[in-house]
């Protein structure tokens, strides 16, 4: 393993070293996302589990550890009820304060370990709004099917429908997970069902506008090329078969997991010290939305000396190239770059040596992330081409420590430095 700090490293696999960090740090924040990282990927989010074990083991780290996810806590998609049914009894997970703590829809969404949950800074016209999307989505996808013909018989087709039709709170989503194993085969059909979905939540943000909500939502999708120069993110279209973007996210502006880090880390500042650097009503609805103006905010009022070592979990993070006019650039993009680059800016202003750590999440049921590229010498394994473009020398985020394993071997991790660090406490 290599001799240099974690924080220093790219895509080590050095899980020792983390462990000890994870059990010995006594001023840490981990922030971790949640799907492809304690939990398999999976194309029906109503069929994924999560393991007992890790959720106990999260409560070693209480008031160090919190979730930043685009998914949701709450709804019958939520990580809530995925939760209560590994433990079968949702009065036990509440009075043993078993939920996950922390941020969803983007940010959007805080709650705490007993599952109370808030959704500070977004109005009552904006619920009602994200209310009424999911018909808007559902009838959009009639309407498709009605005017492409397929071979579909019209009760499998509803079935997929309903499926593919996220009724989130605050996130109402497309999925076209299962569209897109529907129609592998037929790389164009998709795509134009892809190009499609895309035009209908752009329907969507007309609609807003019209009813007065012009600066209250955008369209997240995962996974995606990065931004354009207007800012708003660039869908990554099918190829072969690779599905590209898949999940097509009605959110609140703000919603953003960049922004969220700061959500979490004013909250942590409050737990340590009483009072919060951003003030008690400081939301990611009123925050800057670029990097610069985040790490301004946070130099001018977070305590250096207060300032955690914090840990920023992720699993897609996406580099491609882009050929335009005999020129390559790349689209960097993915729904964990943006929070885990603004861990490791924030490392490195306040010297804090945060640490970046990839889950690989490939081997689960979606077809759109590239798999890390191992190699053996000398008895030794090692990763020799992370999840980017390998041409991409440029990219700014630096992956510290890698899970080839993906999820199960990230959780046995966790559980093994949950072990330790309560026991160093008992000491």
């Amino acid at each position: 393993m290599s001799s240099l700090p974690l924080h220093q490293c790219c895509l080590s696999l050095d899980h020792e070293g983390l462990i000890n960090t994870l059990a010995s740090e006594p001023n840490l924040l981990i922030i971790q996302d949640l799907d492809g990282v304690c939990m398999g990927l999976v194309k029906d989010p109503l069929t994924r589990f999560i393991d007992p074990k890790y959720v106990e083991a999260t409560q070693v780290f209480a008031g160090y550890f919190y979730v930043l996810t685009n998914g949701e806590h709450i709804g019958k998609r939520g990580v809530n009820l995925i939760i209560e049914k590994a433990y079968s009894d949702p009065n036990l997970v509440k009075e043993k304060g078993l939920y996950l703590p922390g941020l969803a829809g983007g940010g959007v969404q805080w709650q705490d370990c007993y599952g109370n949950v808030s959704h500070p800074g977004i109005s009552e016209a904006e619920l009602n709004f994200l209310a009424a999307a999911p018909q808007h989505i559902e009838a959009g996808f009639k309407a498709f099917f009605a005017n492409n013909a397929h071979t579909i018989d019209e009760q499998k087709m509803n079935d997929y429908i309903q499926a593919s039709i996220l009724d989130n709170k605050v996130s109402p989503t497309a999925n076209l997970n299962l569209f897109h194993d529907v129609f592998i085969e037929q790389e164009d059909y998709y795509l134009r069902l892809q190009k499609y979905t895309k035009q209908l939540m752009d329907d969507l943000l007309t609609k807003a506008a019209k009813e007065g909500l012009e600066d209250s939502f955008f369209v997240h999708y995962t996974p995606n090329l990065g931004r354009d120069e207007k800012g708003q993110e660039i869908i990554q279209e099918t190829k072969g078969k690779d599905s590209g973007t898949t999940d097509f996210q009605f959110m609140l502006k703000g919603g953003i997991k960049e922004v969220g880090v700061l959500g979490i880390l004013n909250h942590y500042y409050y737990k340590r010290t009483g009072k919060y650097p951003l003030g008690e009503d400081f939301t990611v609805r009123n925050a800057p939305r670029n990097h610069h103006e985040l790490i301004k905010l946070t130099k001018d009022n977070f305590d250096p000396k207060q300032m955690p070592k914090i840990i920023g979990v992720g699993d897609t993070v996406t580099s491609k190239a882009i050929e335009n006019n005999g020129k390559s650039s790349f689209g960097r993009g993915g729904s964990d770059r943006g929070f885990l680059q603004l861990v490791q800016e924030i490392g490195q202003e306040f010297n804090t040596g945060n640490i970046i750590v990839y889950i690989d999440s490939s081997a689960g049921e979606l077809k759109n992330r590239k798999p890390l590229k191992l190699e053996k010498n000398n008895d030794q394994t090692y990763v020799i081409e992370g999840p980017g473009d390998p041409r991409d020398k440029e990219d700014p985020l630096t992956l510290n420590v890698a899970f080839p394993g993906g999820h199960k071997q990230y959780i046995q991790c966790f559980q093994e430095a949950a072990k330790r660090r309560k026991q160093l406490i008992r000491i």
